[in-house]
């Protein structure tokens, strides 16, 4: 490909990584306004923060079915066109929640939207990775990686200087179907990537969707898809079930004398995160892909703790320590982008890329609703539900040492 070519691509992918991101904050923000407004005098804490974890695993399990079908997708009919579709379906329905009269409405719009959501990380990773040289890629991993951070950090900024509240919420999700477009010029100008065009172009190594899945899931590619999987689900499941806590927490204690606390702190974190989800494929280009991931891991559950345990919001050490955890625990979104697609053959590689990242959203709508039990139990003690759910990072220490290290390796090893 051609450098201008290189860069659109690049360009393209991170703005579809970015508004992906922008719909994943969306309901940490708006959730507990939303749900105010529509439930209205009946309104409590106790189902502020049920229907927050129903609109998050709603979201995931969209997410989860949408990166796999969508990943699979695009090995059969290009990256390009199954990312086109994906901005598309995130786009329309999140457009949709500006309309909704119920909280049942928003939770079947959330899971649809989640459908994009999750179809969009596994074919612009996989189009960048194939478009780059090996030289290139852990620079263009730390970009794409930092897309979707980027897209909550845009998010909290324009929530910071329009708050969010019970009387105003709808206008959000009409701007989310913006995106759209990107959508459609993605599917009308955006060229295909080699590799996979060449892939394609040998008939013989042609694999329709129920044979991907088959190959993945027997040897010698089903110990490196479990791995994958493993990989992927921790620091996803970390994230939604255990750091976006902070939001909603900020919320509750900000009230309406601060409307605009929530967003302030969605931004530490966001701003934290985005610069952590770049820098953690650099890392792992100086250290190595198993010590990087076996130190990231240490550090997010150690910043996790200290965030639920040792301050709070208001408190001036609150949002320090929230960019703090932002920056560490997202250094797992610049590693997945570099370490995934080595895994994987080109011919499977958004399949197994999908499957690996997504699986893990699976596992994070069922313990979103564990951490919503937590929640009652530890009567909405918001400190206690992040606590427990923070030691779910600690399992990456352990999982890693199964893992194959893979660096050095460039894309045509596999």
């Amino acid at each position: 490909m051609t450098r201008t070519a290189r860069l659109a691509v690049l360009i393209a992918s991170f703005a579809g990584l970015l508004f992906d991101g922008w719909e994943l904050g969306l309901m940490p923000i708006a959730s507990l306004s939303v749900t105010k407004s529509i439930l209205g005098a009946g309104y409590t804490d106790a189902l502020g923060g049920e229907w927050f974890a129903r609109f998050t695993a709603g979201l995931m399990f969209g997410a989860a079915i949408g990166g796999i079908w969508l990943g699979n997708l695009g090995d059969q009919i290009g990256r390009v066109r199954a990312m086109g579709l994906s901005i598309l379906l995130y786009s329309v329905f999140a457009g949709l929640g500006a309309f909704v009269d119920s909280l049942e409405q928003m939770l079947v719009l959330r899971f649809l939207s989640g459908l994009g959501v999750g179809g969009m990380w596994p074919n612009g990773v996989a189009l960048v990775a194939e478009c780059w040289p090996k030289t290139s890629r852990p620079l263009v991993s730390g970009i794409m990686g930092a897309g979707m951070n980027a897209g909550v950090l845009t998010l909290s900024q324009v929530a910071r200087f329009h708050p969010i509240t019970s009387d105003s919420w709808r206008w959000l999700f009409g701007w989310s179907a913006v995106p759209a477009t990107l959508g459609v010029v993605v599917l009308l100008a955006l060229p295909e990537s080699p590799r996979w065009l060449a892939s394609r172009a040998l008939s013989s190594t042609q694999i329709k969707s129920p044979a991907a899945f088959r190959e993945l899931f027997r040897p010698p590619l089903l110990r490196l898809t479990l791995i994958g999987i493993a990989l992927g689900s921790i620091p996803l499941v970390g994230a939604w079930s255990a750091s976006k806590w902070m939001i909603p927490w900020a919320d509750k204690l900000g009230g309406t004398a601060l409307p605009g606390y929530k967003a302030l702190t969605q931004g530490w974190w966001a701003l934290g995160s985005t610069l952590g989800s770049f820098f953690g494929a650099q890392i792992a280009g100086l250290l190595g892909r198993r010590l990087t991931y076996f130190l990231i891991s240490l550090g997010a559950v150690t910043s996790t703790l200290v965030l639920f345990n040792f301050t709070a919001p208001l408190q001036a050490t609150f949002l320090p320590i929230v960019f703090v955890q932002g920056f560490v625990a997202t250094l797992f979104f610049g590693w997945l982008p570099l370490y995934l697609p080595e895994l994987f053959p080109t011919r499977i590689r958004a399949t197994g890329s999908g499957l690996s990242y997504n699986s893990g959203r699976f596992v994070t709508a069922v313990l979103v609703f564990a951490a919503s039990a937590l929640f009652v139990v530890f009567h909405g003690d918001y400190s206690k539900v992040g606590s427990v759910c923070a030691l779910v990072y600690g399992l990456g220490m352990i999982v890693i040492f199964w893992a194959p290290d893979t660096t050095g390796k460039s894309l045509d090893d596999t």
